[in-house]
C-alpha cells in the first residue's frame, strides 16, 4: 500500500468511512478567490464555506486537491529539480470540518490514519503546536501518547494560520517524521531545521478565531478544521526514499523521458529529468483546466514552466520535441484519479508539441541575439543585466542559458542588474494584475441568498410565470422599494428568465405587478443559484413582497435558443472534421449571432469550412427532437457527454442530445451529447439553417468561428444573392455565369493593361516609326542625353523605358520622370555601360530627387531610381541632371 494511487485512495476511503463527503478536486484556476493565480491548497474551494458566505449540504469533507505553486506569492519554480521535495504541481490531501468536530477529533483521525492505516512508527513521529495552544498539546499527549519532547512549541506564524489581515484564523499543528541521523538536519525550531532529516508531511489548522482587526481576535461560534497532507511527501515516506522524485509515479515519468531521449539519468543529468517530470504534470493539468501558453497572466506562468522543461530536454540531447511524447505516460499514471487528463489527452499533446517547436526556434534566435549583444566583449567582461533580462523576458531566453553560453568565453552576467530589471517587471505586473479566478461575487448577494434562498428557474418549460419579489437592490444596497425611473436589481422566488452563463446571454423582457412595471434589460446569476434581474421601473412603484407577472421576450429567446443549439452542432462537426483535440475555449450565444472559440493550431481551409457547415446542416435537416436528461455527472460523462473543463457542475447535470450521426463508428448513435444548462430548440429543424460567416485566430492555439442561424442566416444569404444578381446584371450574364464571365473580363483587363503599358512606353520614347526623329539626343558636356517627362506610366515601368532609351542612345545618359494623378513623381536615371565609371546614376538621381522634393534615391551606377512629392517640377528634375552633367 505504498503506491501514489493507493495512498490517495486509502486517504479518501478512510475519511469517507468516518463520515466525510468525498469532494472532487476543484480546477487549478480558482473560481472563488480573485487573489490567487492558481489553486494552491485544498481549502481554496471551501473558502466561502469557512467564512459563512456559502452553505454546503455536508459538514465534513475530504479531497485530493490538485495544486500549483509557480506564480505569485507561492512560487517554487526555481527550486524544482534541485531539492528533494519542491514541486510546482502537487496533490494536497485534506479533511475538513465546517463547524462539526474540532481539535480532539481531528488529532484522533490523523493519528489513527498515519499509525494504523499507513503504519508509521510512533517513535519516528513528532509534532509542533503553537506556543500558547495548551489544548492541542494535551490532546497529543492523551491520544498519541507523545512525550513533551516530541511536542515542540513554536512561537512564530509558521504555526498560526490566517486567511488574511481579517477573517478566520487559528493555531496549527504540524506532523513531522524523523528519517534518521544519516540525513543532515534538526527538528523544527532548531538551528538545523532547514535540513531534510525531519520532514513535515501534514498540517492541521484549528480555525477557532476571527480576526476583526490586526491584533484583535474573537472566538468563532463554530470552530472548524482544515488540514493538508502532501501526497508526494507521504509517498516518499511510505516508499522509504529520500526524495519525492524517487517515488513510483516520478520514476515512471523519468523512465519514459529517458526512453525517449535514449539516455539513462546520471548524477549530472538527474536534475534535468526531474524538472521534465514535474513540469510535465503542471503543464498537462493546467492545459486541461483551460490555461494556454501566452505572454501574460496564467498563460505566461504556464509558458515559463513548459519552456523550462523543454530547455532541459534539449540539454539532455533530445533532438526533436519531447514533452508531447510523455503525455501517454502521465495519463497512465494519473488518468484514473483525474479522468479529465484522459479526455484532454489529444489537446494537451498538440499544445505541448506546438509550443516546443516554437521554443526551439526561440532558442536559435536567442543565441544569435546573444552573439550580437556580446560581439565586442572580451574575456573577463560582463554582460549588462538589462540586456540579459531583455533576452529572457522578450525572447524567452532563460538567464541560466545565457550564463552557460557565455561561460565558455569567460564572460559573466550582471546578476544584480538582471534582478533589478526583473523586480521592475514584477512591480509593473503586480500593478496591472487585477486578480485572478472569477471576480468575487459581491457580498450582498451572499446575504440575499442566505435570506431568500435560491431562485427556482422555470425557463426550460415556459417563458411566462408568476412570482414574488424577494429582494430589491440599488447601488449595492438592499432596499425595500423602488420608484418610477429607478434602476433596480430584482430577485424573485421563481423566474422564467435565463441568467447569463455558459456563453449564453441573459434574457430580457417585462415584469408587471399591481400598479407598476419593470423593463428587464438583462438577467445575471449571482451567488449560489440566485437569479438577478437587471431592470428599470418604467411606471409605478415596486415593493418587497409584491407579486409579479414575468414574460420573457419570446422572439429574442427563440433566436438565442437556435444559436445555442447550433453551437453544439458546430462543435461536434469541428471534432468530426478537424479531430477530437478540438475543445471549446469560449462562446457567445446572443440573439443576433453565435461565436465559438475552440482549440486548434492552424487556419481552417475553405474545404473544411464547407464540410463543417454541410455536416451541421445535415443534422438541422433531420429535424430530430432535442432531448434533455438530468443525470449524475459521472454517469453522463461515462455515456460520452462532453463536459467543459473548469465549468462548475452540481450533483445533477442536464445532458442535451441532438441528431443522429450518419457516418463512421458512431453511425446511428446520438450526434451531439453535451452537458449544458442553456436553453435549446425543441427540434433541430427549429434552427432553420446554419451559415458560417468567418473563421480566424484569437490567441495562440485558439480559433474562432462566427455563424448565423434562422432569419439572420437567411438575410445574410439574401444580401449575398442581391450582390450576385447585381454583378450579373453589370456583366450582362446570368448569375450562374458570373464567375466564368469575370475570369474572361480579368484576362481581358490584364491583356489591355499590358497593351496600354507598351503603348505608353512607345509614346514615351517617341512612338513607332517616328521614334528616330523624336529621340534625337542632346549633347551635354560631350555626353549624349535624353530626358523625358511621361504621364500615366507606373514607377515599375520606368526602368524598362530607361533600358530602351539606353539602347537607342548607344552611349550617354537617359532620364525619365513619371508623374502620377496624386501629384507625386518618380524618376529613373540610366547610364550606358561605357560611361558608368565616369558618371554614376545614383549621384544623378539624387539631384533629380531633390528637385521634386524627394530625399535621395538608390540603385546601381548604371540604373538608379527615386521619388518625390512634387510632380509639377518634373522638368526641373531633368534640368538638375543636365546641370550635374555639365558640372
Amino acid at each position: 500500500m505504498s503506491g501514489v494511487n493507493e495512498i490517495r485512495s486509502t486517504f479518501l476511503d478512510y475519511f469517507a468511512r468516518n463520515g466525510h463527503e468525498v469532494v472532487a478536486s476543484s480546477p487549478l484556476v480558482p473560481r472563488n478567490d480573485p487573489t490567487l493565480m492558481f489553486t494552491n491548497a485544498g481549502m481554496v474551494q471551501f473558502k466561502n464555506v469557512f467564512t459563512g458566505l456559502e452553505a454546503r449540504p455536508y459538514q465534513r469533507a475530504t479531497t485530493a486537491q490538485k495544486s500549483v505553486r509557480a506564480g505569485g506569492k507561492h512560487n517554487d519554480l526555481d527550486n524544482v529539480g534541485y531539492t528533494a521535495r519542491h514541486l510546482t504541481f502537487f496533490e494536497m490531501l485534506g479533511n475538513f470540518s465546517f463547524g462539526d468536530y474540532f481539535k480532539e477529533r481531528a488529532i484522533e483521525l490523523a493519528w489513527t490514519l498515519i499509525t494504523k492505516e499507513f503504519g508509521l512508527k510512533k517513535d519516528n513521529l513528532l509534532v509542533t503546536v503553537y506556543h500558547t495552544d495548551d489544548e492541542a498539546a494535551e490532546y497529543w499527549k492523551k491520544i498519541a501518547g507523545l512525550s513533551d519532547d516530541k511536542i515542540i512549541r513554536i512561537a512564530t506564524s509558521d504555526n498560526f494560520w490566517a486567511m488574511g489581515d481579517t477573517g478566520p484564523c487559528g493555531p496549527c499543528s504540524e506532523i513531522f517524521i524523523d528519517r534518521g541521523d544519516h540525513i543532515w538536519g534538526g527538528p523544527p525550531g532548531s538551528p538545523e531545521e532547514d535540513g531534510d532529516r525531519f520532514l513535515e508531511f501534514w498540517n492541521l489548522v484549528f480555525m477557532q478565531f476571527e480576526q476583526t482587526e490586526p491584533g484583535v481576535q474573537v472566538p468563532l461560534p463554530r470552530p472548524s478544521i482544515d488540514t493538508g497532507m502532501g501526497l508526494e511527501r507521504m509517498a516518499s515516506i511510505l516508499q522509504g526514499v529520500e526524495s519525492v522524485f524517487e517515488t513510483d509515479l516520478f520514476r515512471h515519468l523519468i523512465d519514459a523521458a529517458a526512453s525517449q531521449i535514449g539516455k539513462a539519468p546520471t548524477a549530472e543529468t538527474v536534475a534535468s529529468y526531474r524538472v521534465i517530470a514535474d513540469h510535465l504534470r503542471s503543464s498537462c493539468f493546467l492545459i486541461t483546466d483551460g490555461v494556454l501558453p501566452s505572454n501574460e497572466g496564467r498563460g505566461y506562468v504556464l509558458r515559463r514552466i513548459m519552456r523550462r522543461a523543454m530547455r532541459h530536454a534539449q540539454l539532455l540531447g533530445a533532438g526533436d520535441p519531447l514533452m508531447h511524447k510523455l503525455v501517454p505516460a502521465l495519463v497512465r499514471e494519473m488518468g484514473q484519479a483525474y479522468p479529465e487528463l484522459v479526455r484532454g489527452e489529444a489537446m494537451i499533446a498538440e499544445t505541448l508539441k506546438l509550443e516546443e517547436s516554437r521554443f526551439r526556434k526561440t532558442l536559435a534566435r536567442g543565441l544569435g541575439l546573444l552573439e550580437d549583444a556580446t560581439r565586442d566583449l572580451s574575456a573577463g567582461a560582463m554582460l549588462d543585466g538589462e540586456t540579459a533580462f531583455k533576452l529572457y523576458d522578450t525572447y524567452g531566453f532563460p538567464l541560466d542559458l545565457t550564463q552557460d553560453a557565455l561561460r565558455q568565453r569567460s564572460i559573466s552576467v550582471d546578476i544584480a542588474g538582471f534582478t533589478d530589471a526583473m523586480e521592475r517587471q514584477k512591480a509593473e505586473a503586480r500593478a496591472s494584475w487585477a486578480g485572478s479566478g472569477e471576480a468575487a461575487t459581491e457580498t450582498v448577494w451572499f446575504s440575499v441568498r442566505d435570506k431568500v434562498g435560491a431562485t427556482e428557474f422555470l425557463g426550460y418549460e415556459t417563458e411566462a410565470a408568476e412570482g414574488v419579489v424577494t429582494a430589491l437592490v440599488k447601488d449595492g444596497a438592499v432596499i425595500d422599494a423602488a420608484g418610477e425611473g429607478d434602476p433596480v436589481l430584482v430577485v424573485v422566488n421563481q423566474t422564467p428568465f435565463y441568467g447569463e452563463s455558459g456563453g449564453q446571454v441573459g434574457d430580457t423582457g417585462m415584469m408587471k405587478g399591481e400598479g407598476f412595471a419593470i423593463e428587464i434589460t438583462d438577467t445575471q446569476k449571482k451567488g449560489d443559484g440566485l437569479f438577478v434581474h437587471v431592470g428599470k421601473v418604467v411606471s409605478g412603484s415596486v415593493k418587497l413582497g409584491a407579486p409579479v407577472e414575468m414574460k420573457v421576450d419570446h422572439a429574442r429567446r427563440a433566436r438565442i435558443r437556435a444559436n445555442h443549439s447550433a453551437t453544439h452542432l458546430i462543435h461536434e462537426a469541428l471534432r468530426e472534421i478537424l479531430g477530437t483535440h478540438v475543445a471549446q475555449k469560449g462562446s457567445l450565444v446572443a440573439p443576433e449571432r453565435l461565436r465559438f472559440d475552440f482549440s486548434h493550431t492552424k487556419p481552417i481551409s475553405t474545404e473544411e469550412m464547407d464540410r463543417i457547415e454541410t455536416m451541421a446542416n445535415e443534422i438541422v435537416l433531420q429535424n430530430a427532437p432535442v432531448t434533455t436528461r438530468l443525470m449524475a455527472v459521472d454517469d453522463a460523462i461515462a455515456e460520452g457527454a462532453m463536459a467543459l473543463f473548469g465549468e462548475k457542475y452540481g450533483d445533477e447535470v442536464r445532458v442535451v442530445r441532438m441528431g443522429t450521426a450518419l457516418d463512421g463508428d458512431r453511425a446511428g448513435k446520438a450526434y451531439s451529447v453535451e452537458l449544458c444548462g442553456g436553453t435549446h430548440v425543441s427540434a433541430t429543424g427549429d434552427i432553420g439553417i446554419i451559415r458560417l460567416v468567418s473563421e480566424g485566430a484569437v490567441a495562440s492555439g485558439v480559433r474562432r468561428i462566427e455563424a448565423l442561424t434562422g432569419d439572420g442566416a437567411r438575410r445574410h444569404l439574401d444580401e449575398q444573392d442581391k450582390r450576385l444578381k447585381a454583378a450579373a446584371a453589370a456583366l450582362k450574364v446570368a448569375p450562374a455565369d458570373v464567375v466564368a464571365r469575370l475570369e474572361v473580363v480579368l484576362d481581358e483587363r490584364k491583356k489591355l493593361e499590358r497593351e496600354l503599358s507598351d503603348a505608353r512606353k512607345k509614346l514615351a520614347l517617341g512612338g513607332g516609326a517616328a521614334a528616330s526623329d523624336a529621340q534625337q539626343s542632346e549633347n551635354v558636356a560631350g555626353i549624349g542625353f535624353i530626358g523625358r517627362v511621361v504621364a500615366g506610366v507606373s514607377p515599375k515601368d520606368l526602368k524598362p523605358l530607361a533600358d530602351e532609351g539606353k539602347k537607342s542612345l548607344g552611349s550617354g545618359v537617359v532620364v525619365f520622370v513619371g508623374t502620377a494623378e496624386d501629384g507625386k513623381a518618380s524618376v529613373v536615371v540610366g547610364v550606358t555601360d561605357d560611361l558608368k565609371d565616369r558618371v554614376s546614376a545614383v549621384d544623378l538621381v539624387r539631384h533629380a530627387s531633390a528637385a521634386i522634393g524627394g530625399q535621395g534615391g538608390g540603385g546601381r551606377p548604371d540604373m538608379a531610381q527615386a521619388g518625390g512629392p512634387d510632380g509639377a517640377k518634373a522638368a526641373d528634375a531633368i534640368a538638375a541632371v543636365k546641370a550635374a552633367l555639365a558640372g
